[in-house]
């Protein structure tokens, strides 16, 4: 595994994204990009597109697709991102995905291909009533499945079809996860 990965990672909640988009980035010394986590520092850091953002934060509404969209232009422009990176919890519907392919023509990128982590529900209602936080309930869990079903899950048919896919199982041992992860890399 080398710098110059560039690689998106789909997949429901609760399975793994986050995790094993960590331990790979660390291995390909790239950045892990969340979305989350970048509305999070944008927010902390007052720039004008956290200040937004932080307004529908506070109303607890979701943060409309074009300042997403913003946030990620902004960040994929950063030094550390122009040999690779790792995006996690973006692309979240197609009409981003369509957006991303623009942009990374316009920054003269290339994403080597998206993973899915494949999990089946049921494992990952489990999962996520064993994580204990509060939102986790069945009915959040449920709907939250429900909402990445119809929005999210269209995203892993418009790579398929752009033959820039990968599948992997990620219903097994945490290191098994990685381990097959990190053969997409080298296959």
């Amino acid at each position: 595994m080398a710098q110059g990965t560039r690689l998106i990672f789909l997949g429901p909640p609760g399975a793994g994204k986050g995790t094993q988009a960590q331990v790979l980035a660390a291995d390909c010394k790239i950045p892990h990009i969340s979305t989350g986590e970048i509305l999070r520092q944008a927010i902390s850091d007052k720039t004008v597109l956290g200040i937004k953002a932080k307004g529908f934060v506070d109303k607890g509404e979701l943060v409309p697709d074009n300042l997403i969209l913003d946030l990620i232009r902004e960040r994929l422009k950063q030094a550390d991102a122009a040999d690779g990176w790792i995006l996690d919890g973006f692309p979240r519907n197609v009409s981003q995905a369509e957006f991303l392919g623009v942009l990374l023509n316009e920054l003269e990128q290339s994403c080597d291909f998206a993973i899915n982590l494949e999990v089946s529900d049921d494992v990952l209602i489990d999962r996520l009533l064993g994580r204990g936080r509060k939102d986790d309930n069945r009915s959040t869990i449920a709907r939250r499945l429900e909402v990445y079903h119809e929005q999210t899950a269209p995203v892993i048919h418009f790579y398929e079809s752009q033959d820039a896919l990968k599948s992997v199982d990620g219903d097994r041992p945490m290191d098994e996860v990685t381990e097959a992860l990190k053969a997409c890399l080298v296959n």
